[in-house]
């Protein structure tokens, strides 16, 4: 399990902006260390745990960058036409296995090894063929063009792929042509998800007056998916101190990190502090942000044991949820599982519309970004923005951004915008 970092959690502590609780929590976790190897064609999301070392030269020769007719550069002439004999034809895969001499040339295919004294490829369509003689016209090619030289992607003995990466499927096509059948990789994080309410219902049940069916769970446990997260679906817990602690007491057994939406609010927090007082010390934070103010984070421990899990628990409005999930779990995940942190990308956008919004706190709107018939992205909100819209956020394709010391926006003035696509 993960082990604990000098918790910046001081007491008392509980108004904090955006960047001040991130900033605590990224201070406050380390991430795990448990490594296997696993095949490459199985990496696929995986954390790399260890820089991956080039065994070879890549590419392994000298070779062409296109199809053409592969000389060399002495021979090239400024001031008339270049006139070559033709030697031969060298495909890919396959050596040259005679002689170029001066003044002559071959036909040589895109990756086939360029032979010795041979430093220069013109293409196909910039060259007249007449029999046996190729006619390159001045000022047609320069010398050393379309010619790979060994090892200018990858030398032997350098990093291919650095430990921290989240691997993609470039990565695992740059790792096979190093050769290389598996790779070590951090063990997956485990999550454990719960939603708390009495007025929650799972899926298949009848829903009883006044009750909903519980959507945070699945919101949630498709975003730890995408993520690439092990997750333990610990189901809907009551309202009720028993059946928090045994769930609590369930998910600090099995899992890394215990993930809750509800009960963080004001009128629920009473008897859940009294409980995490006695597993761990999780503070509750009331961040100034819109949705999601109430959040509470913190280590839990199991009785005797000096394993720590940490617990993020979300506020229960739908899109609150997945709001604070985006904005402080999902930085804080990856780096509990090891993966080196890349900052997501801001686009800039045009509002579509007037937003009103006060400084002090920061806002996180759901909107559409798309191209405006000028070229530029426009952005436009998904409707009434309220915490427990979930449609407006299923609407949405991005997350409109509007900083803590940002006042209302004007029509036409730009926002940052986070896409979802960037949110995986």
């Amino acid at each position: 399990m993960s082990e604990p970092g000098p918790s910046p959690l001081a007491a008392g502590e509980t108004n904090l902006s955006v960047a001040q609780a991130r900033a605590a929590i990224a201070a406050a976790l380390r991430p795990i260390r448990e490594v296997h190897d696993v095949p490459v064609l199985d990496a696929l999301g995986r954390v790399l745990a260890a820089d991956v070392m080039s065994p070879i030269d890549v590419p392994a020769h000298d070779n062409s960058a296109m199809d053409g007719f592969a000389f060399a550069s002495s021979d090239l002439r400024a001031d008339a036409p270049t006139v070559l004999r033709l030697a031969g034809t060298i495909l890919a895969g396959a050596a040259f296995a005679g002689r170029v001499g001066a003044g002559e040339c071959v036909r040589i295919m895109t990756g086939a090894v360029m032979p010795a004294g041979l430093d220069t490829v013109v293409p196909l369509e910039l060259a007249r063929i007449d029999g046996e003689l190729v006619r390159i016209e001045p000022g047609a090619i320069a010398p050393g063009e379309n010619r790979r030289r060994r090892g200018e992607d990858l030398a032997r003995g350098k990093p291919a792929v650095h430990a921290g990466r989240v691997l993609k499927p470039a990565d695992l096509g740059l790792i096979a042509s190093l050769g290389i059948e598996r790779v070590t990789v951090l063990r997956r994080l485990r999550v454990a998800l719960f939603s708390t309410g009495n007025e929650l219902r799972t899926l298949g049940q009848p829903l009883d007056p006044g009750c909903v069916y519980d959507s945070n769970r699945y919101s949630l446990h498709g975003a730890l998916r995408r993520l690439g997260l092990e997750v333990l679906d610990l189901g809907v817990v009551r309202d009720d101190p028993q059946a928090l602690q045994g769930a609590l007491a369930a998910a600090v057994a099995q899992a890394d990190v215990v993930l809750t939406s509800g009960g963080v609010s004001a009128g629920d927090a009473d008897y859940i502090r009294d409980v995490l007082e006695r597993m761990g010390e999780v503070a509750f934070w009331k961040v100034a942000m819109r949705p999601g103010r109430p959040f509470a984070f913190g280590p839990l421990c199991a009785p005797g044991s000096a394993r720590t899990t940490w617990l993020f628990a979300l506020p229960g409005n739908p899109v609150a949820a997945l709001v604070t999930f985006y904005v402080f779990a999902r930085d804080a995940l990856l780096q509990l599982a090891g993966a080196r942190p890349e900052a997501l990308p801001v686009l800039q956008a045009q509002s579509a519309q007037a937003i009103r919004k006060r400084p002090g706190r920061t806002e996180f709107q759901r909107g559409r970004v798309e191209r405006a018939p000028d070229g530029r992205w426009q952005v436009q909100l998904t409707g009434t923005q309220g915490a427990g819209i979930l449609r407006s956020m299923s609407e949405a394709n991005c997350l409109v951004v509007l900083n803590h010391e940002q006042g209302s926006v004007a029509t036409g003035e730009p926002v940052d915008v986070l896409l979802f696509d960037g949110l995986t």
